[in-house]
């Protein structure tokens, strides 16, 4: 093989696992780096320590003078972990984190120094607004940005470093981050579902929106990652013939974890408890050097905070033990991808699950109550949640046999279905003792035991109800949860006032009592969101006749379900929810079809070089090896020679035929990408979609066959065998 294939491979086989010694058990060492409510009462007055917790629990603002004294005691607590430098790390619209370091040092004069950090410091910065993406909200020469302190989510020291979670907003206002639309659709649910609560227990003061998401990876090693231009450069494999061996035997799923990829588990893990991610999970995957981790269900803001760190943890640690994160959603062809679980749950502020039925037939109207509503939301807003989801990396996995597919519907098993239908039947108007006798004891009484039964689930369905919450199965592994989760937040905050309104107008207006209007209400949401639950197989094709039928949409192409975020209907829904403004909505809109456009632009230049300049030219010297071989025999065997020399005559003509191939459509996608760039947003993106981006398999076809052709000790990149099964 190849110098640098051999060398890596060389490499990648010598690796001997880290031993990680766990000195302390995981509950000792869990938010020890953080400045958590323990450290706040340790190191804050208690007027500073009040002052937080209220704008944590309550929302109040926090003065200049408290923000002092909370400077100064996060300073020091800072310092007694050796901490040397502080950040504002915020999640600017890139979908990484981003932050600043700044030391904890001011000069003093006379040669002297001291360490300083004060409330204006804490609470505010001035980052680069220009430098970031803005989707037009500020021009290049307006550079001026703020972040802001986010006092929900706790600071954490990360290395040396004070982070300081904060949003990030312009000079004129606007939302430049994922942070700030989440914390105004946390906020947005909390107001409407504690408006809804208080039908079935006024003292729910508040309602927070919970998130436990499943983070799927692949690690290959280092060395390996190193030799393939394509996975430095866009995250996945360009090119690469299948293995023999793949995940066909299912003997890597839930199998026992290597003992070198334990070892950065373990690592990874510790540094999580350390800075409060609470992870509890881990497995191997379906795919081969497939894993999986799920923490602890957490607050929804909170838990996006820590799924950012963690994607960063995940890469330092590996880093350490020569390993390469891979979370693009498709790395490989013909293996499973990668995917980011969203559980989402609704809990109030006296401890109860919203979407887990009680012991009383009130507490499971409650539950029918919001588990309805939530269905009626995804039927009402199913084009944008699978814009929430779009980008160019997960339309390589959405609908291909391993994830759900692009059209959005709702699971939620046989036995609830039928309570939803019998449902249907509730009278229009007041309801007899013996109707309110059926529904309260032998419909709504008995959903507790229906759930108990209730235990399957469709993974192909990608928004499902799993008992006591719904998964949002179809959030790609790259992703940040924020964009899916201020959706999901805001579509069910406003079908919830929405439901409120019209549970008060009949109480109102026609007189009935409480339990009624709500049954009459339901009755209607469950006839209206009728069409979007389904119970059956969503790979199948038949599913994609019966959405069409049912007026569903299947938007299989980012560029094609980006178009709902710009819409009417979702400029009015965030702006009524005051989520974002319209220029906020069109910026995200533009930004997103821009990231998408580029992502194709540089797979499309990198698959060109690499098919170029390291597939040709291998190709050609190992074609010259066979024409050397020819002409030796025909030397030897004069006229005779074509009978011992047809094998590798067909080799060479084939090896011409592929090489001719990925010449012309090298070239072809070339032109195309020339052309495509002259286009702009929308007719840019659909170009590169469905003219630029089919190039792609066409050369791969080429480059792969010549995979199979070449000699092993020639071809220059890692192969699937060894990236997938060197562990």
């Amino acid at each position: 093989m190849s110098t640098i294939r051999f060398n890596a491979l060389k490499e990648a086989l010598k690796r001997v696992p880290v031993e990680i010694k766990e000195e302390e058990r995981k509950s000792e060492a869990f938010g020890k780096n953080v400045f958590n409510e323990h450290s706040m009462r340790q190191f804050m007055t208690k007027e500073a320590y009040q002052s937080v917790m209220d704008a944590i629990e309550f929302g109040k603002k926090i003065d200049r003078k408290v923000a002092d004294q909370v400077a100064a005691a996060m300073k020091d607590w800072a310092l007694s972990k050796n901490a040397t430098h502080y950040t504002h790390w915020f999640q600017p619209l890139t979908g990484a984190t981003a932050e600043k370091h700044d030391a904890f040092f001011e000069t003093m004069g006379n040669g002297r120094a001291m360490e300083k950090f004060g409330g204006g410091e804490l609470v505010q910065q001035e980052p680069d607004a220009s430098s970031f993406p803005n989707g037009g909200i500020r021009n290049t020469f307006e550079a001026r940005g703020y972040t802001a302190w986010d006092p929900t989510s706790p600071a954490f020291i990360y290395g040396t470093t004070l982070c300081i979670p904060t949003i990030f907003v312009a000079y004129t206002g606007e939302a430049l981050d994922n942070k700030t639309p989440l914390l105004r659709a946390l906020q947005a649910i909390d107001s409407s579902a504690t408006a809804v609560c208080k039908y079935f227990d006024k003292n729910v003061t508040k309602v927070n929106a919970s998130l436990g998401w499943e983070q799927e990876y692949f690690l290959v090693d280092a060395a390996l990652a190193i030799s393939r231009p394509d996975i430095n450069l866009t995250g996945r494999t360009l090119l690469g013939h299948s293995p023999a061996k793949g995940q066909q035997l299912d003997d890597h799923y839930f199998g026992s974890i290597p003992r070198r990829v334990l070892s950065y588990m373990r690592d990874m893990e510790q540094e999580c408890m350390l800075l409060g991610i609470p992870v509890k999970t881990r497995h191997n995957e379906v795919a081969p050097n497939q894993y999986e981790l799920a923490p602890i269900f957490e607050e929804a803001n909170l838990a996006v905070d820590h799924n950012s760190l963690l994607m960063d943890v995940m890469e330092r640690v590996a880093q350490k033990h020569n390993f390469r994160v891979l979370f693009h959603e498709k790395p490989f062809a013909g293996i499973n991808g990668s995917g980011k679980h969203n559980n989402w749950s609704l809990a109030t502020s006296t401890g109860i699950n919203l979407l887990s039925p009680g012991k009383t037939p009130m507490k499971n109207l409650q539950f029918l109550t919001f588990f309805v509503n939530t269905i009626k939301a995804v039927h009402d807003y199913e084009e944008l949640i699978r814009a929430s989801i779009a980008s160019a990396s997960n339309d390589h996995r959405l609908g291909a046999n391993e994830a759900p597919p692009a059209i959005i519907s709702v699971f939620i098993g046989s036995q609830l279905s039928a309570v939803l239908d019998e449902l249907e039947n509730v009278t229009n108007g007041k309801l007899s003792p013996e109707e309110k006798t059926d529904l309260k004891l032998n419909i709504v009484g008995k959903i507790p035991e229906i759930l108990l039964d209730n235990t399957d689930r469709n993974r192909t369905s990608p928004f499902a109800f799993t008992g006591n919450k719904f998964e949002l199965r179809a959030v790609g592994s790259w992703s940040n949860c924020a964009g899916s989760m201020t959706v999901l937040n805001t579509i069910v905050a406003k079908q919830l006032k929405d439901f409120k309104v019209e549970v008060d107008a009949l109480i109102e207006k026609k007189k009935l009592k409480k339990d009624e209007a709500i049954f009459n209400v339901l009755r209607e949401y469950i006839k209206a969101s009728k069409k979007i639950r389904f119970e059956g197989n969503g790979y199948g094709d038949e599913w994609e006749v019966e959405a069409v039928k049912r007026g569903l949409s299947n938007n299989k192409t980012t560029p094609e379900a980006l178009k709902a975020k710009k819409s009417a209907k979702t400029i009015a829904l965030f702006e009524e929810m005051g989520v974002m403004s319209k220029i906020e909505t069109e910026a995200r809109h533009e930004i997103e079809l821009e990231e998408y456009i580029l992502r194709i632009q540089i797979e499309g230049r990198v698959l060109g070089d690499i098919a170029r300049n390291h597939v040709i030219p291998t190709a050609i010297k190992y074609q010259n090896t066979l024409i050397e071989n020819v002409s030796g025999l025909k030397n030897i065997f004069g006229a005779e020679f074509e009978a011992h020399a047809k094998e590798q005559m067909d080799l060479i003509k084939k090896i011409s035929m592929h090489i001719a191939g990925i010449n012309s459509k090298v070239e072809s996608m070339t032109e195309e990408r020339k052309k495509a760039n002259k286009l702009h947003g929308q007719e840019a993106a659909d170009a590169y979609c469905n003219i630029v981006k089919p190039c792609f398999d066409e050369i791969r076809y080429h480059c792969d066959k010549l995979e199979l052709l070449v000699d092993d000790e020639l071809w220059p990149l890692a192969k699937y065998r060894e990236l997938l099964f060197t562990r």
